[in-house]
């Protein structure tokens, strides 16, 4: 057994359940590839998907509840994203909740923007049970469908496997460097308006 494998079969769907408390997709393409490769069962990589993506979208919208207007306070690229997710919130709140983990850059901020509307809490509970779910599975299907494409094409992967793995991390390491740049760059913008305004930076 390689050591790939031990390692993921070890912490793998640890790893899946840390990551998709935050946007996670990365992380849940590569357990459904761990999946493909027969390092972790896919069904558990969907469960590990879905206890991570559930449990922080539920500590995001209490937070918005309970403390929303003092977390954002200090936090202007957070408010920008935040009153974007509530323009969409305001049209179609039932398609909001159940798409709005799809959408790479809103999955953090807007569980917290609804915690700050007025969407019952039981109905988010609800709603958002049922497209943590259907996140989980997909992203995680998608992931051993990219095992199965590789598989296709290269033949035998075994010996590319450690490179398919570290390519696919290196997009998401990408994606993210690409919307941690955007968010400073928001966020200094946010610093200068309020400077301009007349109030000191946060």
């Amino acid at each position: 057994m390689s050591s790939l494998a031990e390692f993921v079969e070890a912490y793998g769907l640890f790893a899946i359940v840390v990551g998709t408390l935050f946007e996670g997709e990365t992380i849940l393409v590569l357990g459904g590839l761990a999946a493909h490769r027969g390092y972790l069962p896919l069904s558990s990589v969907f469960v590990a998907g879905f206890i991570g993506s559930w449990v922080g979208d539920q500590i995001y919208f209490h937070l918005g509840r309970r403390h929303g207007a003092s977390f954002l306070a200090h936090r202007g690229s957070w408010r920008t994203r935040v009153a974007r997710a509530q323009r969409i919130l305001e049209r179609h709140h039932i398609v909001f909740i159940l798409g709005f983990r799809f959408f790479y850059g809103l999955r953090t901020v807007s569980p917290l923007a609804l915690g700050l509307s007025n969407v019952p809490a039981g109905r988010f509970l609800a709603l958002n049970t049922v497209s943590a779910l259907i996140w989980s599975v997909s992203i995680g299907l998608l992931g051993y469908s990219v095992g199965e494409a590789a598989e296709l094409l290269l033949g035998r992967v075994q010996e590319l496997e450690v490179w398919i793995f570290l390519g696919i991390a290196a997009v998401g390491a990408v994606l993210w460097c690409i919307h941690f740049i955007r968010r400073r760059r928001t966020r200094a913008g946010a610093v200068c308006g309020d400077t301009e305004d007349g109030n000191q930076p946060s």
